[in-house]
């Protein structure tokens, strides 16, 4: 019976000698490459064009070792280059203009308080004429204000870096403060100048030199203080805050303000 059956592997069914249909007989050896083919793709993982990397790390993190994320960069952001970091580093330098701006510094400070003082000693009539009529509390503010916009537009230009409209600020600031103490005749023994160049009428730049004066005092005071937050405070502190940028130039404002007002109406005014 067996001899006379016809059997088709190409389809599903089979004819024997008598004509009736009966299920179709697969090969062993198909079936079996058909389990092996399933049992590989159940336990291999699909390979992907490009090979995944772990996007994590291990770090200490709070005193503890802990994994976490990383970023990736699949592709190189900086690109690459035959210079060194030397040769970087001499490129963003610009030595020109930190040599102007040296230049225009020390002319900052040379030539308003030479004009300012050529004013007092060979023009003293029209000086006095023309600042006669101030209080010498508005002379001490303006004394004041110059070294306030002086320190303001060079603590902008170091944290805002580099930043040229800052430094223009505390190059104009130096030039008014350097004209206002010319003017006054500033130095150590300025009670004993204002009174031989002024007379009478000393009181004006003795204001003057005492509101320069105080307000580099005040600069002073915050300095040691600023420095001494950041010696104190650790960086895990919540006091920490007090070394931001935004809460040192508050500190620095409080401390000027204050020596202002003892200026203003401390009595030194009249003391001098």
């Amino acid at each position: 019976m067996a001899d006379d059956a016809t059997v088709d592997f190409n389809g599903t069914e089979r004819t024997d000698a008598t004509g009736s249909v009966a299920p179709a007989v697969v090969s062993a050896d198909a079936a079996a490459s058909d389990a092996e083919a399933e049992l590989a793709q159940l336990i291999r993982p699909k390979l992907t064009a490009e090979p995944v990397e772990p996007n994590e790390a291990v770090e200490v993190v709070g005193g503890k070792v802990e994994t976490v994320e990383v970023s990736k960069h699949p592709t190189p952001s900086i690109p690459e280059t035959d210079l060194s970091l030397a040769d970087i580093e001499r490129r963003r330098s610009h030595p020109l203009r930190w040599a102007a701006m040296i230049l225009i510094v020390l002319v900052a400070i040379v030539v308003p308080y030479w004009f300012g003082r050529t004013l007092a000693v060979n023009e003293t009539e029209a000086v006095v004429a023309a600042l006669g009529g101030v209080d010498p509390r508005g002379i001490a503010l303006i004394g004041w204000v110059a070294v306030v916009i002086t320190y303001v537009g060079l603590a902008m230009a170091v944290v805002v870096s580099p930043s040229w409209p800052w430094l223009i600020v505390f190059a104009a600031g130096l030039a008014g403060e350097q004209f206002v103490a010319g003017l006054s005749m500033l130095n150590l023994n300025f009670w004993y100048s204002t009174y031989v160049v002024y007379g009478d009428q000393a009181n004006l730049a003795n204001a003057a030199n005492i509101g320069i004066l105080a307000a580099a005092a005040g600069i002073a005071v915050y300095a040691v203080i600023f420095v001494g937050l950041l010696v104190v405070i650790k960086k895990t502190s919540p006091l920490n805050v007090l070394t931001k940028s935004w809460a040192s130039f508050i500190l620095y404002f409080v401390i000027e303000t204050l020596t202002l007002l003892v200026v203003l109406f401390g009595g030194l005014l009249t003391a001098v």
